[in-house]
């Protein structure tokens, strides 16, 4: 268990996102950590207001007593990852599990720039366009997909889209669900690397394997992925027919079949756009969910703060 150490600094420095949060009557108050720490501690500093607080952290092992002690605790599994996904993904998750509001005002506490240490802090305002899933939102997908498997491929797509590959824009197509139907309008578009694996090494649930798909993606072809997160097949033409469809202006042949496939079959589909890196949901043939890049639907805001004393916190 990965472990924070709750020193002076780190308490004044909660102590100042409180006071930060008060004065801007911001919506919560997110610290983000690297481990296990004293949560009781935190929570007494809170005390003071009555809005949520956040606190997340990589395993949930880590979170043993925190929503005890009052706190409203977020497992990321992101301990890998860089600090700015890390931070994004606990908005995206908080808004998910409706700790937070999605155009809401967040303060997050944070470590910039030495771990386990607190020494950063920003106030956010965050935009309608970073909505992501709802509780009621995953409820109406999962009666198809099972949540895990969903919420994987739309993280993958989020990825792909916000960051491309190699500061290249890309574009790709996940169908996921009813994969025998799915496969029987499907066409090899070139040669499938993931062909010959066996079963864990073609599912999106392991970061490895989704390191491999952000590669395949860049080639063209759609994914075809099992309701259990397995990828049957990649580098896939859809044969589907586009007639009847109604499709906003601009969208292009991988937006088409997206739409076309998903009233097809029982499948889902999730496109991401390569010139916007915006996520699209297909369900039934209809457009369901847009989910736009998440750094392009936060607007970071400096604020000078003095951190107030501490006397209870310890060394």
């Amino acid at each position: 268990m990965a472990t924070q150490r709750f020193t002076k600094h780190n308490a004044a420095i909660i102590q100042t996102g409180v006071a930060l949060l008060k004065a801007r009557n911001a919506d919560a108050l997110l610290v983000l950590l690297d481990g296990s720490t004293d949560w009781k501690r935190i929570a007494e500093i809170a005390s003071e207001v009555e809005k949520p607080i956040i606190v997340a952290v990589d395993s949930p092992d880590d979170l043993e007593g925190a929503s005890e002690a009052g706190l409203k605790a977020l497992a990321l599994n992101k301990e890998k990852a860089p600090l700015l996904e890390r931070l994004q993904h606990a908005l995206l998750e908080a808004a998910a599990d409706e700790f937070i509001r999605t155009n809401g005002e967040i303060v997050a506490v944070y470590s910039g720039f030495h771990q386990g240490r607190l020494d950063s802090i920003s106030h956010l305002q965050l935009d309608e366009r970073m909505r992501r899933l709802t509780t009621r939102d995953l409820q109406m997908l999962e009666s198809r997909v099972p949540l895990p498997t969903i919420k994987a491929v739309i993280d993958l797509a989020a990825q792909i889209g916000r960051e491309g590959r190699e500061g290249k824009p890309v574009g790709t197509l996940f169908v996921v669900g009813d994969t025998r139907k799915v496969l029987e309008h499907s066409n090899d578009s070139g040669v499938d690397p993931f062909r010959g694996y066996n079963r864990k090494s073609r599912n999106l649930l392991d970061a490895k394997v989704q390191d491999d798909a952000k590669e395949i993606a860049q080639l063209d072809g759609a994914f075809v992925v099992g309701s259990d997160a397995v990828i049957e097949r990649s580098r896939q033409m859809l044969e589907v027919s586009h007639e009847d469809l109604t499709m906003t202006k601009g969208l292009g042949a991988r937006h088409w079949a997206a739409a076309a496939i998903s009233r097809k079959t029982k499948a889902i589909s999730v496109v991401v756009s390569q010139s916007t890196g915006t996520v699209r949901l297909y369900q039934d043939g209809h457009l369901v969910m847009r989910i736009e890049p998440m750094d392009k639907a936060v607007t970071w805001q400096e604020f000078a703060f003095e951190p107030p004393s501490s006397n209870q916190a310890e060394s």
